[in-house]
């Protein structure tokens, strides 16, 4: 009969090792209560979950489990009866090797280091800048003896700059360090944080976000997992249907109709983006070509004019207000009252993961010098690492994209951006952006779509349902989510040589009537190539062929935009009706 400490470190151990969709793969494979049907609401339980797992199987099975699913790869776990390093389980714990190793460590320094672990146990397993602080003042130096405890596998790095570092106590090793100590057992308490900015809060300090932040993709994911288990067992065949009538035509009627000609087409971008996010691989008919989906978004402007109700209320909905969700569960990180510095810390728990991080007030992030540098890489994806005055943050690779806000001086012909930094048109030039300006015309039009939702007489409740499934269905599909695996296959999306015969004419048209030096760069054609991609990847069900084509609906869309953005970038030296109508006369 196996113990139950020894099944309570199970549960952990697997929690700690499997992400929440690998867990319910080896939960279906074991033909367990949990897993055996979607079962809707089981996800929201991952200790239930982890512990039918658990109570399940024999070390043996485990370790078959283990060698047979991918771990995470942060996963370290040193307990009683169980040790998980360098991706390898092995069947006995650490305890005793961990007591050797504190004995050895206090041996060489003595009571310095028994003071260095009791303020981690006291803390709740962390060693950040205020324990260190506290020990200067001690007259103790801390790093040689959490080293040497990192060395002997006493304590983890969570993490490490050039000058300043950070450890934690594992959770499985913590009650037994406290004995050893002959300290008394307690609750835990939040772990500390290190370094966020140029000098953290007393709050900041009682806060570990990186590790927080993983809590919180874990949650995202799992918000991820209820939604789409919900959908396939009870909405998959309407939803197949809807798909099989679904476009980018279709979704701007929808706008269209609830917000109406002048509102709708930021709501469009937004949701658009959504499907962008996917990140899936575009190719042409002789093969790859080296770009992707994804794009970040802009809408930037005079303030009052509906920015933050695009980016932020359309795709995460207003609890308990007449706006419902239409974007993707669980993939949209809202960043609302995050310093620059926090993002750029936590930005390292989103490595080899693709979110959408909404961002309502963009200036602010600019206050702080050098963040122009660090979100030229961001939105190329590229390797951050950025330096702080204690401390350097990364390298580590950012995968996702951004929704973002920002006010501007809007003028008669143009803009000028309130941003101090002069670099920050090679942000702009990275996003698809697109100018607020306040004009009688949209005035009426907000003021009235306020009154008709107020009043009831705008319902988004079936419409929002239906997109949101078809995005959060397509979106499973393109990233292979084991819920839909093998169901459905992902698709590339083509393009042909007919879209760039029509940015190419775009281009033409645009160049002549552009007397100086340009504004903007190549890269707002590359945008409107993945513009174009997105919204054609409202087809997928539309037809039976292996990739998604460009549609010609989507390829007019992409050039309307472009003649727009270029006229907005090029502080309006030219009218983009007359561009668009000499177009479309063209062909």
């Amino acid at each position: 009969m196996i113990s139950d400490d020894k099944i309570v470190e199970r549960k952990l151990l697997i929690k700690r090792a499997f992400a929440l969709t690998e867990i319910f793969e080896i939960g279906k494979e074991l033909g367990l209560h949990y897993f055996s049907q979607f079962v809707s609401g089981w996800e929201t339980d991952a200790d239930a979950a982890a512990l039918e797992i658990a109570q399940a199987v024999s070390d043996t099975q485990l370790q078959e489990i283990f060698k047979k699913h991918e771990t995470r790869e942060w996963a370290v776990f040193r307990g009683k009866h169980y040790t998980f390093e360098n991706g390898i389980l092995n069947l006995h714990g650490s305890l005793e090797k961990i007591g050797t190793a504190i004995a050895e460590t206090a041996k060489k320094y003595g009571k310095d280091s028994l003071y260095v672990l009791k303020a981690m146990v006291q803390t709740g397993g962390g060693f950040g800048l205020k324990e260190y602080t506290e020990a200067r003042k001690q007259k103790i130096e801390p790093y040689p003896i959490l080293s040497k405890l990192e060395q002997l596998k006493v304590v983890v790095p969570t993490y490490k700059g050039e000058e300043y570092h950070e450890w934690k106590i594992l959770e499985e090793t913590l009650p037994f360090i406290r004995s050893e100590l002959g300290l008394p057992s307690a609750e835990y308490k939040p772990i500390t944080a290190a370094v966020t900015g140029s000098t953290p809060t007393a709050a900041e300090e009682k806060v570990d976000y990186l590790e927080d932040e993983r809590r919180r993709i874990e949650a995202m994911e799992e918000e991820l997992n209820n939604y789409l288990n919900d959908l396939v067992k009870n909405r998959l065949i309407q939803t197949i249907k809807f798909g099989k009538t679904f476009s980018a035509s279709y979704l701007a009627d929808y706008l269209q109709n609830l917000f109406g000609q002048v509102l709708y087409f930021d709501g469009f971008l937004s949701i658009l983006q959504q499907y962008a996010i996917a990140d899936i691989e575009i190719v042409n008919p002789q093969g790859r070509t080296g770009m992707r989906t994804g794009w970040s978004f802009a809408l930037f402007g005079e303030p009052g004019t509906g920015k933050s109700f695009s980016t932020r209320d359309l795709i995460l909905g207003v609890p308990d207000g007449k706006i419902k969700a239409h974007g993707v569960p669980g993939r949209n990180r809202y960043c609302g009252g995050i310093t620059p510095a926090r993002f750029i810390r936590i930005g390292q728990a989103y490595t080899g993961r693709t979110f959408n991080f909404i961002v309502p007030e963009f200036n602010d992030w600019f206050r702080y010098s050098g963040m122009v540098d660090v979100l030229k890489i961001a939105m190329e994806r590229g390797e951050i690492k950025h330096e702080l005055h204690r401390e350097i943050i990364g390298p580590y690779r950012f995968n996702s994209y951004f929704s973002v806000n920002y006010n501007t001086q809007v003028m008669g012909k143009g803009y000028a951006v309130t941003i101090g930094d002069p670099n920050f048109n090679a942000i702009e030039d990275r996003m698809i952006c697109r100018l607020h300006r306040l004009t009688k015309e949209r005035f009426v039009e907000i003021a009235k779509s306020q009154m008709r939702l107020a009043l009831g007489e705008v319902s988004v409740d079936k419409g929002a349902q239906q997109i949101r499934d078809h995005v959060t269905l397509t979106y499973a599909i393109e990233t292979g989510h084991p819920l839909v695996r093998g169901r459905f296959p992902p698709k590339p999306v083509m393009i042909t040589p007919q879209l760039y015969e029509a940015i190419s004419k775009a281009r033409e048209a645009i160049l002549k009537r552009i007397p100086g030096s340009m504004k903007f760069s190549a890269r707002l054609e590359s945008n409107m190539v993945k513009f174009a991609c997105a919204a054609s990847l409202l087809s997928y069900f539309n037809s039976d062929m292996d990739y998604i084509p460009v549609s010609e609906d989507a390829i007019e869309r992409a050039v309307k935009l472009y003649v727009e953005e270029a006229s907005v970038r090029s502080r309006e030296e030219f009218q983009p009706e007359e561009v668009i109508a000499e177009i479309f006369s063209l062909t």
